[in-house]
């Protein structure tokens, strides 16, 4: 989920005080705690990626999540979130974020985002990606692969003394000459003991500006990039947010680290292969 806990997406203003004296700086042992929810996060993720395949309900894979969660000794952070029902989100083809698991029955050729999120001894992994079901068109493959590589991209600027906007207008300008455009009313966000901390992350900005980063913050960077227009809409569930224009989109998410040198990625996992002709 990528609103913040007020469902505002805040100005940086300069990146100083208010902000800065509100971001959570973890301690080597909840930063340790962080790398195991964030791995069991990793893991489920993996596990539920395994299951897609023609014909299975996205109520089928929410299920499995449930059960996936229990042996990693974790439990949703989505559900019961603002009233959130499912255990993951499960978002189809032109489906942006926030799908709800139910009756849908995927088919060869779609592009699913799972989107996970974990609690794990009080703590919080949250990480995304989208994957192909059989053979996809060539289009949609690109935009999968853009966007996997615009994080890829953009988290060795995840460093101490870099600022938020740093990563924000990376993002936007990767996905903007490639001929995409970002989603705008959902953003990165910190991430601890809560789902939704300090700073939020956008996927546009300008350089220079927000937070300065500093070590022991956790951020999940996490590109949402449609195919066509920016714009979205909530249909009537109230959750499942879609593209105005019907055309596809893709979403990657990882939880990183802020060290004293390169910046961890808490939530790796061997990167998706995605055979694409990228012009």
């Amino acid at each position: 989920m990528h609103l913040s806990e007020t469902g505002a997406l805040h100005s940086f203003g300069d990146g100083t005080g208010y902000f800065n004296s509100m971001i959570p700086i973890k301690s080597e042992r909840e930063i340790e705690k962080m790398r195991e929810a964030c791995a069991s996060a990793a893991r489920v993720l993996e596990r539920l990626a395994g299951l897609l395949r023609p014909g299975i309900t996205t109520g089928e894979v929410d299920t499995a999540a449930a059960d996936f969660n229990s042996e990693e000794g974790c439990r949703s952070a989505f559900l019961g979130y603002r009233g959130f029902p499912g255990q993951i989100c499960i978002s189809v083809n032109e489906e942006v974020v926030h799908g709800i698991g139910g009756g849908r029955r995927i088919q060869y050729g779609d592009i699913v985002k799972l989107d996970v999120g974990v609690i794990k001894n009080g703590w919080v992994g949250d990480t995304a990606k989208t994957c192909s079901v059989g053979a996809i068109r060539p289009e949609w493959a690109r935009l999968l692969a853009v966007t996997e590589r615009v994080l890829e991209n953009v988290i060795p600027l995840a460093t101490a003394g870099r600022r938020i906007g740093d990563i924000c207008a990376f993002i936007e300008d990767e996905v903007v000459a490639n001929g995409y455009n970002v989603v705008r009313e959902f953003v990165g966000h910190g991430v601890g003991r809560k789902l939704h901390e300090e700073p939020q992350v956008p996927n546009f900005g300008r350089s220079g500006s927000g937070p300065k980063l500093k070590p022991g913050m956790t951020i999940a960077i996490e590109p949402m990039v449609n195919m066509g227009t920016a714009s979205v809409r909530t249909l009537d569930d109230g959750w499942t947010v879609v593209t105005a224009d019907a055309q596809p989109s893709a979403h990657f998410e990882h939880t990183i680290l802020i060290t004293k040198q390169e910046p961890e990625i808490l939530t790796w996992r061997e990167k998706q292969q995605l055979k694409s002709k990228e012009k």
